[in-house]
């Protein structure tokens, strides 16, 4: 017996179809479902649901495979009957926007969407052996159970706490294992939980049960696998319930991305296991179970796969299915979009095992053999790519022409660019007009939309460099606001290239990447690897900023040198005045004085001017002893004396 682990969200699904592994389902980053023929190597359908870039697919499973009744029933003989039972027809896709679609490969069309069980986008689904049951395990913490005969919610009941990312059905479809981080085991009958396990410290992407033994008699394994975890744990359903922790763990290279088996029916019967992990290496186990195992087991063979040039590089391998009887391995290797597929006989007694494969021939020829809708169009040096116009301009009607004219004028003349076109729109003649200015800034804006668009697409720089070379506010908000919303992330990272030149040039730039952070910070946010598309843009800011931080404290320090040289060359200016007075004047003093003062007005030196104050001392002493009644008479001829030597002056 076949079990496949199912398909995580964290990576694009790769399943085959269960038993005779006919068919190989594939679901491309954009939603779009292929199931490849293993047989003939070449696409088999496609279907693109109608929401496929909205609600994107993040995990298919295959159905059991049944019975399929086309047009009247009649007796069918045993052989035919086999047939039709081993044939995988029912494919379920969980989406991102909440609802599973179940895809028919039989009628090669949708059979039905299963939808309103799920506010969240589903994670994980599973179908039921036997009764035409599906489950499906949601961000919304919930376990929905839908009918397929009427396509509508059978029952729903809360998991955990945390999202439901995995799931998966016992092969007697009595028991439901579900896992966030914690792992649980539901009794279908009563929806209520049977056995809770520790789980695992991130989120577990894979569930799958080992053997088929009931529960009562400590036969039952299961083993889980988490997103960056290089182990599988095993774990078994005992009836004391001392079964919390993993009992045996497989030792991987890498996380688990596609895990198949074939479970063991009895204790003398070996579990094999085919594991597939991320870095593109399968891993071949096999184990008996029957207790536990305190040694974490090493895969028993290792497969690679590389192409056959000089220098060999490693091929990724997509998905493994184990035979039932045989040894043989079908292997899935390569790309999504074009995978390869082969049945291979694998020699299990050596530890590690390299094929080489020329990936390259084997696609072309797939390529050749396959039937495509899309036709690729014959481009030759001389063909034109024509634009469209600028919006709110019409082109003059023109009378028909004779056929020499038209000739004269093709050979003579040449088609004018947009750029062109817009630098030589004169809208003088409209500034005259009443509301003239709105009309222009319109106009401006509009063809500025239009020419930024057109140079994103085109690359081309002439009109790049005219759009972002503008320093008007006003134009660079209006012509931001009106760019399309696919048109905004291209302008990011072309700004993001100009900003990293002189920082004279990359002025401009920064208004047009503020106006587009005010404009578009919803669209840019709701964008999932936003982190990475910006990183440059991030460290080149930060860069910058811790400059400026350094700048800012030298030219703090470089002012306040500045200014204290500043003041201490005014204060040395001051100090150089003259202090020496020109001019004294002794409101008491005695004749002699006034004439040895004024005879002492033009010398300079100032220590003579201290000794004759001296002598001035000495004369007063002595004339206070003679008689007073002279000083009127020397006052007086004293005046005279001095009104001569005016006069002579």
């Amino acid at each position: 017996m076949a079990a496949d682990g199912g398909s995580s969200s964290l990576h694009l699904p790769c399943v085959f179809s269960p038993k005779s592994r006919q068919y190989l389902a594939v679901c491309a980053q954009d939603g779009r479902l292929r199931i490849w023929s293993t047989d003939s190597k070449t696409l088999h359908q496609e279907y693109v649901p109608s929401a496929h870039l909205s609600a994107t697919c993040t995990c298919i499973v295959w159905a059991p495979c049944r019975t399929v009744k086309e047009g009247p029933q009649r007796k069918k003989r045993k052989s035919e009957a086999v047939q039709v039972e081993a044939k995988a027809d029912l494919l379920a896709m969980g989406t991102a926007a909440g609802s599973v679609l179940v895809y028919s490969t039989v009628k090669g069309a949708l059979h039905c969407t299963l939808d309103g069980g799920h506010s969240g986008g589903v994670n994980c689904v599973h179908w039921h052996p036997e009764d035409g049951l599906l489950y499906s395990g949601s961000e919304d913490t919930n376990i929905v159970e839908w009918d397929l005969q009427t396509g509508k919610t059978r029952s729903k009941w809360k998991a955990d706490r945390a999202a439901v990312t995995s799931l998966c059905v016992s092969p007697d479809g009595k028991l439901l294992l579900s896992a966030g981080h914690v792992i649980k085991m539901w009794d279908l009958e009563t929806k209520e939980v049977y056995r809770r396990f520790t789980g695992h410290s991130t989120a577990v992407t894979t569930l799958c049960f080992a053997t088929t033994r009931p529960p009562d008699s400590n036969g039952l394994y299961f083993l889980s696998g988490a997103a960056h975890d290089r182990l599988l744990s095993v774990w078994q359903v005992r009836e004391d319930g001392k079964d919390k922790n993993s009992v045996v763990s497989f030792t991987l290279t890498g996380e688990p991305r596609h895990v198949d088996l074939v479970a063991s029916n009895s204790k003398e019967e070996a579990v094999r296991l085919a594991v597939v992990c991320e870095d593109g290496q399968l891993h071949l186990f096999e184990h008996f179970l029957n207790g536990p195992c305190k040694k974490p087991l090493s895969p028993s063979c290792t497969v690679q796969m590389s192409d056959s040039k000089a220098s060999p590089m490693p091929i990724p391998l997509l998905a493994a299915a184990l035979a039932a009887e045989t040894r043989s391995v079908m292997l899935a290797y390569g790309s999504h979009l074009q995978p390869a597929m082969e049945r291979a006989e694998l020699d299990t007694t050596e530890r590690h095992v390299c094929l080489t494969r020329d990936v390259q021939t084997s696609l072309s020829v797939s390529m050749e053999t396959t039937v495509s809708k899309v036709k690729t169009p014959i481009v030759n040096a001389k063909s034109r790519v024509l634009l469209p116009g600028l919006p709110g301009h019409q082109a003059p009607l023109k009378g028909p022409s004779t056929g020499t004219e038209k000739r004269k004028k093709d050979a003579d003349t040449k088609e004018m660019s947009i750029a062109e076109r817009l630098h030589e729109i004169d809208l003088s003649a409209v500034s005259g007009k009443k509301g003239a200015p709105k009309v222009e800034a319109s106009l401006q804006t509009d063809n500025f939309a239009v020419l930024l668009v057109q140079g994103l697409e085109s690359n081309d720089a002439n009109i790049l460099n005219k759009v972002l070379q503008t320093r008007q506010e006003t134009v660079i908000k209006k012509t931001v606001s009106r760019l399309p919303l696919p048109a905004v992330l291209p302008l990011v990272e072309e700004l993001t290239k100009r900003l990293q030149g002189h920082p004279l040039t990359a002025l401009p730039m920064v208004r047009w990447l503020k106006a587009v952070l005010m404009h578009h910070t919803s669209y840019l946010a709701s964008l999932p690897d936003l982190v990475t598309q910006l990183g440059v843009l991030y460290h080149m800011i930060e860069s910058r900023v811790k400059m400026f931080h350094k700048l800012t404290r030298l030219h703090g320090k470089l002012y306040l040198l500045m200014t204290q040289m500043a003041t201490d060359d005014r204060s040395n200016a001051v100090s150089e005045v003259e202090h020496t007075a020109k001019l004294v004047y002794e409101e008491e003093s005695s004749d002699e004085d006034e004439a040895s003062g004024d005879e002492a007005l033009p010398q300079d030196d100032s220590d003579h001017w201290d000794d004759e104050e001296e002598e001035e001392g000495m004369d007063e002493e002595e004339e206070d002893g003679s008689d007073s009644r002279t000083e009127p008479k020397t006052n007086g001829d004293e005046d005279m004396e001095h009104g001569n030597e005016s006069e002579e002056e």
